[in-house]
Order: C-alpha cells, then sequence, then structure tokens
C-alpha cells in the first residue's frame, strides 16, 4: 500500500480583534519526513485562511476548489463570502465524498462584518464553530496542553501570535510527525498577514 504525505500540528486562535493560524512544515510518509517545507496555511478569501491536518493531495485539491468558488462568489455578488458560507461550503465538499473521503482535518479561520470566527471540519463535513480555540493533526494534545493553560479571551492578535508559536513549538517537540518551520498567519479586519519566518523565529526564541 503506497503511503501519503500526512501528519502534522495546527492550531487556531480567536483573539479580540482577529483570529491566529499557526502551523509546522513537516510532511511524513511513516517514519520518513518527505518534506520539510510543505505549505499548511492557506489563503482562501481577502480575510479568510485555512489550516489543513492530514493528507497533503486531498487538502490541496479542497484549497484549489474552495480558493475557486470564493472568487467566483466576489466576482459575481460584488463582496466577499463570509466565514460562515465558506465553511458551510466547504463542509458540503466533504459530506458530498463521505464514502470516498477527503483524508483531511480542517481549520478555517477569518474575519468578516460578524468579527472573528473560527470554525473546525472534519472528513465528513462536520463543522464546529470554535469560540477561543482549537488544534488538529498528530500534535494537537500537546498543542491543547499550552492552548488551555495560558489562553486568555481577551488576547491581542499579537499575544495570540505568540500563544500559537509557543503551542506548535511544544508540539513539535513531542510528536515526531510535526517539526520544521512554524508558520504563522494573523487576520484581522484590516489584512491577512502572513508573518515573516525571521520574526517567528524570534518569537520562538524568546519563548
Amino acid at each position: 500500500m503506497v503511503e501519503v504525505f500526512k501528519g502534522t500540528t495546527t492550531v487556531g486562535i480567536v483573539c479580540k480583534d482577529g483570529v491566529v493560524l499557526a502551523s509546522e512544515s513537516r510532511a511524513t510518509m511513516g517514519n520518513f519526513i518527505a518534506s520539510t517545507t510543505a505549505q499548511k496555511i492557506y489563503q482562501i478569501g481577502d480575510r479568510v485562511g485555512l489550516t489543513t491536518a492530514g493528507v497533503v493531495g486531498d487538502a490541496q485539491s479542497i484549497v484549489r476548489m474552495i480558493q475557486v468558488e470564493s472568487r467566483l462568489y466576489n466576482m459575481q455578488r460584488g463582496e466577499p463570502m463570509t466565514v460562515k458560507a465558506t465553511t458551510s461550503l466547504l463542509s458540503n465538499v466533504l459530506a458530498s465524498r463521505r464514502y470516498f473521503p477527503f483524508m483531511v482535518q480542517l481549520l478555517l479561520g477569518g474575519v468578516d462584518k460578524k468579527g472573528p470566527q473560527l470554525f473546525s471540519l472534519d472528513a465528513l463535513g462536520g463543522q464546529i464553530e470554535e469560540q477561543k480555540i482549537v488544534a488538529t493533526g498528530s500534535g494537537s494534545p500537546t498543542a491543547y496542553g499550552v492552548l488551555e493553560a495560558l489562553y486568555d479571551p481577551g488576547m491581542s492578535i499579537e499575544e495570540g501570535g505568540k500563544l500559537g508559536v509557543r503551542a506548535i513549538h511544544n508540539a513539535m517537540k513531542r510528536d515526531s510527525a510535526s517539526g520544521d518551520i512554524i508558520q504563522l498567519v494573523k487576520i484581522t479586519g484590516d489584512k491577512y498577514e502572513v508573518v515573516d519566518e525571521s520574526v517567528v523565529e524570534n518569537i520562538r526564541q524568546n519563548l
């Protein structure tokens, strides 16, 4: 049986002024580290991001599909799709493949007219609106320990970014399928920001 790229840790955090998405960059095939630079956070809309855990090929296929649908909606309606509407569309796509499911676990977060929102989705299309924090992937038990201990609903996007880096950093210490580069995205009502790798590394060094 052919093994596929999988294994990861991703984190989503709802802050008072936005949403933080964080991940690491390792992709594995069994015990083999297949890639150290795998992308696991994707921009779906102007203020919407998606993290992926699971089979890389399935995740990339879903990302391409949702990115196109989001652009088409924007062109036809003259306004971006809301975070919840994007989640519902994604949920329907996953549910339609329940007999041959995409082997993924997804987090979708962003900011729209209703404010910061974060949703988690399973491979069969089940969706849950997360009010505070969520982690996915093989390193999520360790990440949750950090998030539960340090999360504050009133934290700023900057504080949330540091917490996201800390959660991923600790997961990488205990989960062999998670490692290498920490990827960090901050989404506010003003912008979708991919934080520079050097800035993330500086946060990591000062934990």
